[in-house]
This record gives structure tokens, C-alpha cells and sequence, in this order.
């Protein structure tokens, strides 16, 4: 089968390039070679993340690979068959336990039974969803459209010690539904979670205050873990709809006020909540390769961003599909079939 030659440095040159590439390989089974890995970031080349992910891969369809090595602008990767079973993976740093399970999930719901996947690393990190993101917004929407699938937040890791754990279990995917997403119907309710570990109770009560006075009267939550789950602290603002939860986060950092860490995610949630759009822009770039699976679908949302612009043409280099984006009325309508 012809190898798929992609660049690394295209559109916002992150590491989503690698990773759909990783999970349209191994259910294609379709050989691909990826230069320039990450040249858009400061740091560019393969993290221990985004090595975690290549080897969880590798383990997973039985690839052979080269490159596969910190810091490698290079990689060549030549799946095998996918094969479900009883996972392990760990990142050894803070790197996102979250982005690892994105890339392998995909594969195992076209595995030849029932997997579990467990990944261990940072949980709650600035450059990455959260888990309770993957849990609360992504997984109902996956199970919507037929995957079977349990997500579970086993341990909370912070930046930069990591040291959390997310397990998932899953299956093949017996019959897609297609998603239909345009609108995200009335709001049911919104939350401010402060969570923090090894650090004090007020800096989270600080930062759920701040989000109420920038979104108006909101649900306030505390999440206070024990000391040896720290140090590490992050806001989560959910915004519950009846047809889609978002929510929008930000980590706290050493000499960062607890408002700034606020404003932060209160910013993306407003973006959003004043938008039409059914899901924000972070959701949208984990919707559009399940929506390629399917086959069809279509949803809205607030931004078309560089990051979802590459993401589709990724995808269309692995399968015989475009993607339609059409700006609408205060949100951009994404379309397939």
C-alpha cells in the first residue's frame, strides 16, 4: 500500500498532525512517514506524550517504526493488524494522559473484541483537555454515535509532576450513528469546579468566584484532593446543555493569581456561551475524526481555527472524503456527506 508523506510544520504545526496520522494508520492500515514533527512549537520533535502515543500505537497494531525517539523531527510508521487486549502506557512526565487515549481509542473500536486502556500521566495540564473534559463532553457524544465506552479518572496528575491515571474500556463499534449537532439546545445549568492538591482551599474558592462575576450566577464547586496527588490546581467551568456539556478550564501556575487563572477560562466559556454554535472549538477538533468514521455528520461551532482546518486535511489525506465548512450566523457549520 503507497506511503502517505505528510508535513509536520502544516497549518498550525502541533502534534494533531501526528496523532490522527497514528489513528487513520492503524485503521487503514495505510504506512505513512511524517517529517518536520512539530516544527510550529517552541520545543518541536517528538515529547515523551507524543512518544507514548507512537509506542501505545506500535503496541496496538504491531507497527514498525523509525524515529520513534525523543526529540525525532522524523517518523516512519508501518501498521499491522489491530488487536484489542488489556493495555498499559505510561508518559513518565505530566504529558497528557488525554491526547494518548485519543489516538489509540479510535483503533480499538475496529479491534477484533473488547480492549481496556489505561494511561498514566498528567491528567489536568494547560496544553491539553482535561480529563474530566474527555469524560463529561466527549465520551457522550462518542457513545451517541455507538461507541461503547467508559472513561474513568482513576488519579489526578498536575504539571509537573503528573503522576494521574485514566483508564478506559471500550469495543468495536458494531453500527455508526451519525452525529447531527447544529444547535445545543437551552442551558440546564453552569459550574465552576476549583480543584486543588497540596494546595490551599482558597485559591480554588477565589478563582470559582471570579468565573461568578464574569458569567453571572453559577454553581460553585470545590475539589480538594489529598497533598500526595499534588501540588496542582485547575478551574473547570461546565456549561450544561441539553444536547452537548462543554467545558472550558485553566490550569493555575506558581506566582499566576487564582483571578487570572479565571479570566482565563471564562473568556473561552463566554466566546462560546455568546456564539450559537453547538460546541466550542477544542470539542470540534475531537468530533471530526469520529464524524469520519461515521461516515457522515455535521455539527456547528464557534471558531474555524488553523487547528480544525489541518486536522480535516489530515484526515483527507488517509480517506476518500472532504470536509464542508461554512460560516454562518455567529457559528461555522462542519459538514460530511
Amino acid at each position: 500500500m503507497k506511503q502517505i508523506e505528510l508535513d509536520g510544520s502544516r497549518g498550525e504545526g502541533g502534534g494533531q498532525i501526528l496523532r490522527t496520522a497514528l489513528s487513520l494508520s492503524m485503521i487503514t492500515g495505510r504506512p505513512f512517514v511524517i517529517e518536520r514533527i512539530r516544527a510550529g512549537r517552541k520545543k518541536p520533535g517528538l515529547l515523551r506524550q507524543h512518544l507514548t502515543a507512537v509506542q501505545a500505537a506500535s503496541a496496538i497494531c504491531g507497527a514498525r517504526t523509525e524515529g520513534a525517539t525523543p526529540g525525532s523531527e522524523r517518523l516512519s510508521f508501518q501498521p499491522g493488524p489491530i488487536r484489542a487486549g488489556d493495555y498499559r502506557f505510561a508518559i513518565g512526565s505530566a504529558g497528557s494522559c488525554t491526547l494518548v487515549l485519543q489516538t489509540v481509542l479510535p483503533a480499538l473500536w475496529f479491534a477484533d473484541g473488547p480492549s481496556t486502556l489505561a494511561v498514566s500521566g498528567g491528567t489536568h495540564n494547560p496544553a491539553a483537555p482535561p480529563a474530566d473534559f474527555l469524560i463529561r463532553s466527549w465520551q457522550p457524544l462518542m457513545q451517541r454515535m455507538g461507541v461503547t465506552l467508559d472513561i474513568e479518572l482513576r488519579r489526578h496528575g498536575f504539571y509537573p509532576a503528573g503522576g494521574g491515571e485514566v483508564r478506559a474500556t471500550t469495543a468495536p463499534v458494531t453500527a455508526w450513528r451519525p452525529l447531527d449537532l447544529e444547535d445545543r439546545g437551552a442551558l440546564c445549568r453552569i459550574s465552576a469546579t476549583g480543584i486543588v492538591a497540596g494546595i490551599a482551599a482558597d485559591v480554588a474558592r477565589r478563582e470559582t468566584a471570579r468565573a461568578a462575576s464574569q458569567l453571572g450566577a453559577l454553581a460553585e464547586e470545590l475539589r480538594v484532593l489529598p497533598a500526595s496527588e499534588g501540588p496542582g490546581n485547575t478551574l473547570l467551568l461546565t456549561l450544561e446543555y441539553e444536547k452537548v456539556t462543554e467545558i472550558f478550564s485553566a490550569c493555575g501556575e506558581r506566582g499566576l493569581p487564582a483571578e487570572t487563572v479565571a479570566d482565563r477560562a471564562a473568556a473561552e466559556a463566554r466566546q462560546y456561551r455568546d456564539s450559537a454554535a453547538a460546541v466550542g472549538q477544542h470539542l470540534a477538533d475531537q468530533l471530526l475524526l469520529p464524524v469520519a468514521l461515521a461516515g457522515q455528520g455535521r455539527f456547528t461551532t464557534d471558531v474555524l481555527s488553523p487547528h480544525l482546518k489541518t486536522n480535516g486535511q489530515i484526515i483527507e489525506s488517509f480517506l476518500p472524503l472532504r470536509f464542508g465548512f461554512a460560516a454562518g450566523e455567529r457559528c461555522v457549520r462542519v459538514s460530511l456527506g
